[in-house]
């Protein structure tokens, strides 16, 4: 009986337990159930839900608060999890949950609009992830919320006016989203708001005035938007404000006087802004105030702030207004907290302001890109804790005080862009925690100190654009820590240290510009780190030491200007090179096909080498190019295979090599090239038409080379070029009238061509030419437009050498910046214009019918024009006449007694019949031999008759008769202008240019020896001429010179 009471029991007690469990499952069923929903839509790369299981009780779960009664959750704090995915919708099901902070997390999606079912909830953090969309409604209903943090996300639209019903709001932030539209004044209802924050959003307008009613905001940042108009005067009733940053946006007017009753504002940022006027004196009340930034504005007239009275104030920046006149000279007195004061890019003047000496706590100094001057003080020293002074793009002048050393704590000096001068004081030596020193842009000289080298934290030394001279310190291997050292334009001379192999950290060497000298150390293959090393405008010489092929990170290499001579190899260990410039050196030897193993190199520069070979065909790989310089150096071979794929190129030269072929069609592909010179080749065949495809070309030179058939029409596409330079080259047709597209040039040149057909009229609209327009050595024809008078802008105009004809264009006088003007051997006639008279003669010569100064000048009536000489030529002919006169009396008499005694001579019988008669007695000339018979022989005057009075004494025997006939019928028919002469090259008329008129045989039967001297471009008239001349004088040919050619003599 009593074992059945036992089981009854024991039975009874199970029942028990049992009915108390599924109640207590029922009671926690809720909230556990959909917790593990919620989790079921996460991701969890960390683990950290790992606790979340239904073999736990729910409050021991991770991230979750329970209830008093551990019934319900109320807190979930999932932040900085690592989760991804979105936020579900399930949420809604806590109803309890008062705290929701899923921050700092990878979660996606819209926030959902079920969160605004959680009545009870106080604080939502969602910021820091990647939400997109608007915020929904639902959240404005959560009358309970003390707390939304949503910023840092993808968030966008505007703000509706329903925020206004989060009465209970304290924290707003909305900050680093895509919010715009207008701050809505509604806000101005959240009376226990203590924290806004809408900064770097899009929103727009005005600052609502509304805001005065947040009594209780203690910090407000709208910073990075477009709000504009002025700062609302309102603002200054927000007692409790301690923070206002109204950075970055377009606010205009002037700083509002009612700020200064902020008497709590310890942060006031209104940099980035459109504010001017000068700065309220009465912001010196802000006694509280810890940082003023007013930087970037338009702000004018003098510093009106004092840290005196600001004896709070740490931070100081006004820099980038239009501040004027010193600083007060009561600005740190009594104040013992500012440590950084910014005032660089006004138009602050004076000297070195001394008051600022008493700011004994100031760290960090900045004056620079104003106008201060005169000496640093001495007792600089005294800002024993300044770690950053800058005072560079000012006129501070004189020396660097050697006191600078004393400043133990000094990190950056910038001194740069001012008027130092004198040496650099051995005492900087002793600023052992000197990072950056930059002194360059001043006119410091003398040598550099070695107790530079004792500052071993020095990781940056710019010198640059001073006079430093001597060596560069040989111990310069103790700064250890070195990363540039830019010593460029100075006149440092002697060899680079082999020390310098040892600063391990060094990444950009730039000692270009000086007078160094010496070959390359081989300590140079330690400076792994080196990435940019430029050395250009030096001395160096000698090979590359094989060695620097170790350096793996070059990327910019520039040895441009010196002496080096040998293999460029050395230079190409390293894959990833962008620029490497060897311009003017010794290289020589192919180009090696490693550099096209730097596939991101973008500029490239070996001209005035001696390279020779073909371009390597790997070049084909350089796809990223857009500087090619091969010129002057030996190259051969075409360029069509190997660069066909280089279509980023913007210049590509190549002239004064040998290279051949023709001009790849492909150019035209090159939708950015900017300068192409294939120039002194031997490239043949024609101009791509492909060419004008290039609309962004600024310079082509394709002249001296073997192009042949016409310039094509397509060179009109080019609209933006400058120079077109096809000279010198066997091009023919007509020059293209779509020139006239080309708007930009400025400089033209197609001489020494074979163009034919008239100057194309539309030439006169390339308004902007202005170096040159040389279309000389052509074969081109017609009238010269009228239309080149609108060339103004030309300095040099070459159209000689070519079948021109007409008159000069009159107005060709509109050509006022004129110095060069060559019109000469045309067939130019009529009057030149008074305004080129100062031109010289050879600019018309070689234009049978042209008059004019500096021609003779021209007058006539009727129509009829006849010719005249200068009055500086007629006093030149009777000045020659008269010397001549005596002259040939002297030679009468001369010749006289020498025709008896020594001489027989043939005399031309007349000046009509013309023709001497060989003596019977002398015999026919024999090749070989030259035989005489009773001593007679001919004798000729000289080859060339010149009518300048000295050289008639010059020569042969002459006809008495003859030479007075020549003087006089020369005389005659140069006064009359009615006589041609042949003179070098081509028929001119007698104009008194004595030195030139030279006469020469013609039709007699001459030797070639003589008349290979002919005039090559003879004229009917002017061989009349010179048969009447030779008839003239009675001459007299030398045995000896005919038979010296191989024929007998002449029979005149």
């Amino acid at each position: 009986m009593g074992s059945i009471q036992i089981s009854h029991l024991m039975l009874f007690s199970a029942l028990a337990f049992a009915v108390l469990a599924a109640a207590f499952a029922e009671d926690n069923s809720t909230d556990s159930y959909w917790l593990l929903r919620i989790k079921s839509e996460l991701v969890d790369p960390l683990g950290v839900l790992d606790s979340w299981s239904p073999r736990a009780h729910m409050c021991n779960w991770s991230g979750l608060a329970c209830s008093h009664d551990q019934g319900h959750v109320v807190g979930l704090n999932l932040s900085s999890s690592g989760l991804s995915g979105s936020i579900s919708p399930e949420l809604w099901h806590l109803t309890s949950l008062e705290t929701l902070d899923l921050s700092s997390n990878v979660l996606t999606g819209s926030i959902p609009s079920e969160l605004g079912k959680i009545q009870n909830l106080r604080v939502l953090l969602l910021y820091s992830n990647f939400l997109f969309g608007k915020i929904p409604e639902g959240i404005f209903s959560l009358e309970k919320l003390q707390v939304l943090r949503i910023g840092d996300n993808q968030l966008s639209g505007e703000i509706t006016p329903s925020i206004g019903n989060l009465t209970k709001l304290r924290v707003l932030r909305l900050a680093y989203c895509q919010f715009n539209g207008s701050i809505p004044v509604e806000i101005g209802n959240l009376k226990r708001l203590m924290s806004l924050d809408l900064q770097k959003n899009s929103f727009s307008g005005l600052l609502p005035e509304e805001l005065h009613g947040c009594k209780e905001l203690q910090n407000f940042a709208a910073s990075g938007n477009s709000l504009e108009g002025e700062i609302p005067a309102s603002l200054g009733s927000l007692k409790s404000l301690q923070v206002l940053n109204l950075a970055n946006n377009s606010l205009s007017g002037s700083i509002p006087v009612e700020l200064s009753h902020l008497s709590n504002l310890k942060y006031l940022n209104l940099l980035g802004n459109r504010l001017s006027g000068q700065i309220p004196l009465e912001l010196n009340h802000l006694v509280q105030l810890e940082k003023l930034d007013l930087s970037v504005n338009n702000l004018s007239g003098p510093v009106s702030l004092f840290s005196s009275q600001l004896k709070n104030l740490e931070t100081l920046v006004l820099s980038n207004n239009d501040l004027t006149g010193s600083i007060p000279s009561n600005f740190c007195l009594r104040n013992s907290h500012l440590q950084q004061l910014f005032l660089h890019q006004n138009n602050l003047s004076g000297k070195f302001p001394l008051e600022l000496l008493n700011c004994s706590s100031l760290q960090q100094l900045d004056l620079s890109d104003n106008n201060f001057e005169g000496e640093l003080p001495s007792d600089l020293d005294e800002l024993e804790n300044l770690t950053d002074l800058k005072l560079n793009n000012n006129s501070f002048s004189g020396k660097l005080p050697p006191e600078v050393g004393n400043m133990s704590n000094l990190v950056n000096l910038y001194l740069f862009d001012n008027l130092m001068t004198g040496g650099l004081p051995p005492e900087i030596g002793k600023l052992k925690r000197l990072s950056i020193i930059y002194l360059y842009d001043n006119q410091l000289s003398g040598e550099i100190p070695v107790e530079l080298t004792n500052c071993t934290s020095l990781t940056e030394i710019d010198f640059f654009g001073n006079h430093f001279n001597g060596s560069i310190p040989p111990s310069i291997g103790k700064l250890k820590n070195l990363i540039v050292f830019q010593l460029r334009q100075n006149d440092l001379s002697g060899p680079i240290p082999p020390s310098l192999g040892y600063c391990r950290k060094l990444q950009i060497l730039a000692l270009a510009d000086n007078k160094l000298s010496g070959t390359l150390p081989p300590t140079f293959r330690f400076l792994s780190e080196l990435y940019k090393v430029t050395l250009y405008n030096n001395s160096f010489e000698g090979p590359l030491p094989s060695s620097l092929f170790l350096l793996k990170n070059l990327q910019i290499i520039n040895f441009s200007h010196n002496r080096f001579m040998g293999s460029i190899s050395p230079l190409l260990g390293s894959n990833s090179l962008t620029a490497l410039d060897l311009t003017n050196n010794s290289f020589s030897g192919p180009i090696p096909y490693r550099l096209a193993m730097s596939i991101n190199l973008s500029r490239l520069r070996l001209a005035h080498n001696r390279l020779i070979g073909n371009i390597p065909n790997e070049f084909v790989k350089l796809t990223e190019l857009r500087f090619l310089d091969l010129s002057f150096n030996n190259l051969t071979g075409d360029v069509a295979p190997q660069l066909s794929n280089c279509r980023k190129l913007e210049h590509l030269l190549l002239s004064n090599n040998q290279l051949t072929g023709t001009m790849p069609s492909w150019l035209g592909c090159i939708e950015d090239i900017g300068e192409l010179d294939f120039s002194s080749n031997n490239f043949h065949g024609e101009i791509p038409a492909q060419l004008g495809n290039c609309s962004r070309l600024l310079k082509l030179s394709l002249h001296s080379n073997n192009f042949s058939g016409k310039i094509p029409q397509e060179i009109g596409n080019l609209t933006s070029l400058n120079v077109l330079s096809l000279h010198r080259n066997n091009l023919s047709g007509s020059i293209p009238s779509t020139l006239q597209e080309c708007k930009k040039l400025f400089e033209l040149r197609l001489s020494e061509n074979f163009l034919t057909g008239s100057i194309p009229p539309e030439l006169g609209r390339l308004t902007e030419l202005q170096v040159i327009l040389d279309l000389s050595e052509n074969s081109l024809f017609g009238e010269i437009p009228s239309s080149l008078g609108n060339l103004v802008k030309l300095e040099r105009l070459n159209l000689s050498f070519n079948h021109l004809q007409g008159e000069v264009p009159f107005s060709l006088t509109k050509l006022t910046s004129l110095h060069m003007l060559n019109l000469s051997n045309n067939d130019l006639q009529g009057q030149l214009p008074s305004t080129f008279s100062g031109f010289p003669l050879s600019s018309f010569i070689g234009n049978n019918k042209l008059c004019g100064p500096p021609l003779v000048s021209c007058w006539g009536s009727g129509g009829q024009e006849k010719r005249s000489l200068s009055n500086a030529a007629v006093v030149g002919i009777i000045v020659a006449i008269v010397f001549t006169s005596t002259l040939i009396c002297l030679i009468m008499l001369y010749i006289m007694v020498k025709m008896w005694q020594n001489w027989r001579r043939v005399t031309v019988s007349s000046l009509v019949g013309g023709g001497t008669e060989q003596r019977r007695d002398e015999e026919k000339c024999v090749c070989g031999e030259q035989k005489r018979k009773n001593g007679d022989y001919w004798k000729v005057n000289s080859m060339a008759i010149v009518t300048n009075p000295l050289l008639l004494l010059s020569g042969s025997t002459y006809s008495v008769h003859g030479l007075e006939m020549l003087i006089r019928t020369l005389v005659k028919d140069m006064l009359q202008h009615t006589m041609a002469l042949c003179v070098v090259g081509f028929p001119i008329w007698p104009r008194l240019n004595f030195i030139r008129y030279t006469i020469y045989w013609s039709e007699v039967n001459m030797p070639p020896c003589i008349s290979k001297l002919l005039v090559q471009r003879s004229s009917a008239r002017c061989r009349k001429w010179r048969l009447n001349l030779l008839r003239l004088i009675g001459v007299e040919v030398p045995l000896s010179m005919c038979c010296s050619c191989g024929l007998a003599s002449p029979s005149l």
